[in-house]
């Protein structure tokens, strides 16, 4: 059995708070390795936080994500090697699963036990503990408690416990979201489904900070799931989530949402425009809001009728999904409208990173001197199409009018 199998059966068969212990145990026995310490991104997306008890002597501080060799993996996602002069060197590893990154594992062993072969076995071990620690935190809270600098309101944890997580790769696009506040709430609702035929994705605004809009938004959230596990198509997903919130609140609280289907063996795509989040395309090197027919939000009305709009993307496109709180403002009153900053900031972002790109947007928003938005989320969507880059690959057929 080779050292890959021997540490995934042993995390297979681990206690869920045990899991690095387990880890231990298997890389000393194959790696020599004389300590492994796991770091966990928090809820800010601001600190690598160690999961105590802490192996290395020398202790493992917070890590900001912004610098240092561990923040440098996190935000490459390429291991680092480092062997100085003395006998030991230290790998610092990324630990991501389908693109959500979860902190980085730090292992120290012999140096001349290190190299790029072992650098590459290690990083399939990082993946490995990604996948388990991903099944691990439904049955314990110690993950979730390392990765807080302090306590999440009661609305901030239901809101992470309804959201899907922070980013999902396929192999023909690569998504990646960012909100604030982290800790407590904006009553944003955020999800996404994946198949071999299409991605379906869900942006809402909430009706405000606080629990009242995180129940609403967990009501709308799982009225949409139940539509589309159920098969039905975007239209009536829209249609039967309205019914739930106005059912349940009568018009008091009302969510703005923007739906869309994605065809991922023709980048067609079908959109329902449900209110005031926004999309963007990035296109080569035009920045441009995709004007959409805005319709009722959702849960406003009894029986509100919606109506899709399709749009074409081209491999190499970007989408961005933005949410600004509980509605978009306009200018006046000595605030800016949200679409002059959005678009700068895209403009000014444009060569960065799909994973990279919502927290500078939000940080971008969050930092506008007049008007700045309380909450926002930002989702990024990179298309690259499943044609792209193969070497029968045709010239691209024309594309339909968008809006």
């Amino acid at each position: 059995m080779d050292r890959y199998a021997t540490v995934e059966g042993a995390l297979r068969r681990a206690a869920p708070h045990l899991l690095l212990d387990s880890l231990r145990t298997c890389l000393a026995d194959l790696y020599a390795a004389t300590s492994a310490d796991l770091l966990l991104v928090d809820y800010g997306f601001t600190t690598l936080r160690p999961v105590e008890p802490v192996q290395t002597p020398a202790g493992m501080p917070h890590a900001p994500v912004d610098t240092g060799p561990a923040g440098r993996v996190f935000r490459t996602q390429q291991p680092y090697l480092f062997r100085d002069v003395g006998p030991t060197a230290t790998v610092h590893l990324p630990v991501t699963v389908r693109g959500d990154r979860f902190g980085v594992l730090v292992v120290d062993l012999p140096a001349d036990r290190s190299g790029p072969e072992t650098t590459a076995s290690l990083a399939r071990v990082a993946e490995t503990l990604g996948h388990a620690l991903r099944v691990a935190d439904r049955h314990t809270d110690l993950y979730r408690r390392t990765r807080r600098t302090h306590a999440l309101s009661v609305a901030g944890e239901m809101q992470w416990d309804t959201l899907p997580g922070r980013a999902c790769a396929g192999p023909a696009f690569d998504l990646h979201a960012h909100w604030e506040p982290a800790y407590t709430s904006g009553g944003h609702l955020l999800d996404w489904s994946a198949t071999e035929r299409d991605l379906v994705i869900v942006v809402a605004d909430g009706a405000g900070p606080g629990t009242p809009a995180a129940l609403a938004s967990t009501l709308a959230l799982t009225a949409t799931r139940n539509a589309r596990r159920a098969g039905l198509d975007l239209v009536t997903q829209a249609s039967l989530t309205d019914q739930a919130l106005y059912g349940q609140y009568r018009g008091e609280q009302p969510l703005s949402a923007l739906l869309l289907r994605l065809d991922l063996a023709t980048g067609e795509a079908e959109v329902v425009d449900a209110g005031s989040p926004t999309l963007w395309r990035v296109r080569d090197t035009v920045t441009e809001r995709i004007a959409l027919d805005r319709q009722l939000p959702l849960g406003m009305f009894e029986d509100t009728v919606y109506s899709p709009q399709r749009l074409r993307l081209r491999p190499g496109d970007r989408l961005v999904f933005v949410a600004h709180g509980a509605g978009e403002r306009t200018a006046g009153a000595g605030h800016e409208a949200p679409d002059g900053p959005v678009a700068r900031a895209l403009t000014g972002l444009r060569d960065r990173e799909a994973a990279d790109l919502p927290r500078a947007v939000v940080r971008a928003l969050r930092g506008t001197p007049r008007g700045a938005p309380e909450a926002v989320l930002v989702l990024c969507l990179d298309w690259r199409g499943h044609e792209a880059g193969r070497p029968d690959e045709g010239p691209a057929p024309a594309e339909p009018e968008s809006p």
